[in-house]
């Protein structure tokens, strides 16, 4: 009898995991495969020079709010393009765009159904919610392969282009814990160091034409819209580099973050209320696997191309920084960062991130990585003053629900939510 029901169960347990890799597997395609019906139809309805508010004089190349490290009036930007890459805390820059969009009433170009512009497909403007030529759309900032040409035809003449990178090295971490299980070409990797494994002979498990494998390999590359499979030598990848140096008015750098927002706020001419933020997204310390030098090493050389591209921009920041003046920068790091603070002291209850298990709320709760819960989020602190208590909510709200609010239907991110849910994942 015991034996009779211990296979009984054993067969219900075999039956739960087939039809969980059923599901899986069925969603994981949905969501990765899924793509509106391109409209080549479309005609070229050229978009106004500009779509702000407040537009300014017609000029080739945008100027910069600060000349020989002093202020100089401006006007602020209001359209504006943020290629988002992955792992790079764009969600905290997410955040920031998404309250100075709702600030100035402004208008997002926003996808249509989930949580991006049906990446890895390459943008195009069908993709985009309520689009039609000729529209105006202020701001873009969803996740999306960058295709320039379709971008265009969306946003106005006068918009500014920013982005953000992230050490290569760093970056492969972060992308391997969170990507990896949607990435075929790992399942075969035995042991509990798969990553370490996979540096150590990367050509064993890469398969350039697999399901996912470009979230493996030269991300950043692949992001903006090119070959990652290139090897670094390439000449173009020297041209890819240069042609996004020329459209890119901003390059931020996640290890020089509060900088970054500086040189942003000088940029597109924002005041030092705007660029308030919380880090979103953040990953549990212990889930974080450091890098042996040896590794490290392995991880740059594997993405040698992202690696060239981090390198060239962080030249270029470095520059700006100088530009803007050092003293100056210290100075208006200090500043936000005080303002952060008092922000936290303000919103968060204990001031700081808690792990999933711990957030009170269930529309607090962020996007998870398949099998674990390694991303902490917040719980907004009881009885804030009326004064604060809606920035707050905005400032600690996870990028999906915030996507929601500003009236985006998520149907097919969700749907895969509910499977997720429904197989404990």
């Amino acid at each position: 009898t015991m034996v009779g029901k211990q296979g009984k169960q054993w067969r219900s347990v075999c039956k739960g995991l087939i039809l969980g890799t059923i599901l899986t597997s069925s969603m994981i395609l949905l969501y990765c495969l899924s793509s509106p019906e391109v409209q080549f139809s479309l005609p070229d309805v050229p978009v106004p020079y500009s779509c702000s508010h407040h537009p300014s004089p017609a000029q080739p190349v945008a100027t910069s709010n600060s000349a020989h490290g002093q202020e100089q009036p401006c006007t602020p930007k209001e359209d504006i393009m943020f290629l988002k890459t992955h792992k790079t805390a764009s969600s905290t820059i997410l955040n920031i765009l998404f309250r100075f969009g709702e600030k100035h009433r402004l208008k997002f170009a926003f996808p249509s159904s989930r949580n991006d512009f049906f990446y890895p497909s390459p943008f195009h403007r069908s993709q985009v919610k309520d689009y039609s030529p000729g529209v105006c759309f202020n701001i873009m900032c969803n996740h999306m392969r960058f295709n320039e040409a379709e971008v265009a035809k969306v946003l106005p003449a006068d918009t500014s282009y920013i982005t953000i990178l992230r050490d290569p090295a760093e970056l492969f971490e972060s992308s391997f814990h969170y990507f990896g299980r949607l990435v075929p070409l790992t399942w075969k990797i035995s042991g509990d160091d798969k990553m370490g494994e996979f540096l150590r002979e990367p050509e064993l498990y890469y398969d350039p034409e697999g399901f996912n494998s470009f979230y493996l390999r030269n991300l950043l590359f692949f992001d903006f819209g090119q070959d990652n499979n290139l090897q670094a030598d390439d000449p173009r990848v020297e041209e890819a580099i240069q042609v996004i140096t020329q459209r890119f008015e901003l390059v931020m750098l996640v290890e020089h973050f509060e900088e970054s927002l500086i040189l942003l706020k000088d940029a597109l001419c924002w005041d030092m209320e705007d660029l308030l933020f919380f880090k979103l997204n953040a990953r549990k310390g212990s889930t974080i696997s450091k890098l042996t030098p040896e590794l490290r090493a392995k991880a740059l050389e594997w993405n040698s191309i992202d690696w060239k591209l981090y390198r060239h921009f962080n030249d270029t920041f470095w520059q700006k920084v100088e530009a803007y003046g050092l003293e100056r920068m210290a100075k208006d790091v200090a500043e936000l960062q005080r303002r952060n603070a008092e922000m936290a002291t303000i919103c968060i209850e204990g001031g700081h991130a808690v792990d999933a298990g711990n957030i009170h709320e269930h529309a607090m709760q962020p996007w998870q990585p398949i099998g674990e819960k390694s991303i902490m989020g917040y719980n907004l602190k009881k009885n804030v003053d009326k004064a604060h208590r809606k920035l707050c909510r905005k400032m600690l709200i996870p990028e999906l629900q915030y996507l929601s609010d500003l009236g985006v239907n998520l149907w097919i991110t969700k749907l895969w939510g509910r499977v997720r849910d429904i197989l404990n994942w």
